[in-house]
């Protein structure tokens, strides 16, 4: 009697187990799917005459019944964002914002009922990251990108990842320093990225290496010939000044050896005249005289000549 009990219990302890593995199994699998902010997320099953979206705790965020009807605003939220279609039979939610993520559930009542389940997660589209220099001595460079969920900041030397950063704190910036080698400054790249996106950044060449024992024989030849050409540019500006002044000098002279100076050159002395005496015989009848009389500011030269004219018609009267 006791063995017929441990049988039945086993028969029934089996019957059980058979019975939870069904119903797990039973249970529709979650599928992982990504969705951009801006953008829109269609969810790949259909629901041709009637059945539901479900939203976590909201329950039925949109509902379609026989008819080809549907009613997609039952939650302020999703108002004029989720949208059925009643051809495809496919929901989709447009616009996406980062709190559309969660769990969503395709129900359909077409046949029977089915489900399934969508792990919907939003992420941003990165912005590209910022290097900067924080250090030219030693080319030390700094990359920078605004945090978000799952971002990770990494440098890169090739196909080398050198160092890597991430936090949990989507309102910081993530910064990543690096002290980079200047003979092999293109092969460095710093990269961020989540899980839809991927930007990438280079060393700028403002970073210079400036230790003099790394100086190459190109970057002296390079520095010789700046200084030569300071040199010549010196030289050339020191001739044209030279050439500058000799010929103002030689205007100069030019100017003072010129006729018009000579001109200004010529002084005028004040004549006064002299009444003649009275046993002296006074020339009369000759309008020049005359002028000279009333004008005895006139000049030597004017003098003179009003005395040479008397005396030529003296001789031609002659």
């Amino acid at each position: 009697m006791l063995f017929s009990q441990r049988k039945k219990l086993k028969v029934t302890l089996l019957h059980l187990f058979v019975l939870c593995s069904a119903q797990h199994s039973e249970q529709p699998e979650t599928r992982q799917v990504k969705g951009i902010v801006g953008t829109f997320f269609y969810f790949p099953e259909r629901v041709l005459n009637s059945g539901n979206l479900l939203y976590g705790d909201l329950g039925s965020i949109a509902q379609v019944y026989p008819g080809k009807q549907s009613n997609t605003n039952l939650e302020k939220r999703y108002k004029n964002r989720l949208h059925w279609n009643n051809v495809t039979g496919v929901f989709t939610l447009s616009d996406l914002q980062i709190d559309d993520s969660g769990v969503y559930t395709v129900e359909n009542t077409d046949k029977g009922k089915t489900k399934q389940i969508f792990q919907l997660t939003v992420y941003y589209v990165l912005s590209k990251p910022q290097v900067t220099v924080h250090d030219n001595i030693s080319c030390s460079v700094m990359c920078s990108v605004e945090n978000g969920r799952e971002v990770t900041l990494s440098w890169y030397k090739g196909g080398e990842i050198l160092n890597q950063t991430s936090s949990p704190d989507h309102n910081i910036t993530l910064s990543l320093p690096l002290k980079v080698d200047e003979q092999n400054r293109d092969s460095y790249r710093c990269e961020a990225a989540n899980p839809v996106s991927k930007e990438t950044a280079v060393v700028p060449h403002s970073c210079i290496e400036s230790d003099p024992s790394k100086v190459t024989d190109g970057d002296e030849r390079t520095r010789d010939c700046l200084i030569i050409a300071v040199i010549c540019v010196l030289v050339a500006s020191g001739l044209v000044g030279f050439a500058i002044y000799l010929k103002k000098r030689r205007d100069r002279h030019s100017h003072a050896d010129s006729p018009e100076r000579k001109q200004d050159d010529v002084q005028y002395a004040e004549i006064t005249h002299i009444k003649p005496a009275e046993n002296q015989e006074e020339r009369t009848g000759i309008p020049e005289m005359e002028s000279l009389k009333d004008n005895p500011n006139l000049t030597v030269y004017y003098t003179l000549q009003l005395h040479h004219m008397p005396a030529s018609e003296d001789v031609d009267t002659a």
